[in-house]
């Protein structure tokens, strides 16, 4: 038996977090916009999408967790932006962000989407951020509405 899932997010009635790294105010904020905008063309309602910020992106998975366990939320979608410096650390965050949020994932059930743009320029990432590359915001989004629908189908999909 197979399940299928919509090819296009539906948000009519989901509940979404958004988690916002203060760092790089102008690309991060373009990116919440767009993930904003996928979710209202989606059908979302504007009162069901929670914008909390960030001190910056290593605290992107425990700001993620609060929202994942607090069952409010049936996806959490988070934005930041590292650059790549003159030493390694852009890269150990990266790292934990995204182990970080792919255990969250994995442990509560609940959908992450994943929109930490890691670049080595700014003109990088402006070109992620709604310019010539899209919208990585918007694809956060619309990846994680499309796992809350896939997980739903694959829970009715198994035999009780």
């Amino acid at each position: 038996m197979q399940t299928d899932v919509p090819l296009e997010p539906d948000a009519a009635g989901l509940r979404v977090g958004l988690v916002v790294s203060r760092y790089h105010d102008a690309i991060v904020n373009a990116l919440a916009q767009g993930a904003t905008r996928a979710f209202l063309a989606a059908g979302g309602a504007p009162e069901r999408l929670l914008r909390v910020d960030a001190p910056g992106a290593f605290e992107l998975p425990v700001v993620a967790a609060a929202m994942a366990r607090s069952n409010a939320f049936d996806a959490v979608v988070c934005l930041g932006l590292v650059l790549t410096g003159e030493t390694r650390h852009d890269q150990y965050i990266c790292d934990a962000v995204a182990h970080g949020l792919q255990r969250l994932a994995i442990d509560t059930g609940k959908p992450m989407g994943f929109g930490l743009l890691t670049c080595q320029t700014l003109e990088q990432a402006k070109a992620r951020a709604g310019g010539d590359k899209g919208n990585k915001g918007d694809e956060a989004m619309r990846a994680a509405l499309l796992a809350v629908l896939a997980v739903r189908a694959s829970r009715r999909a198994v035999p009780s």
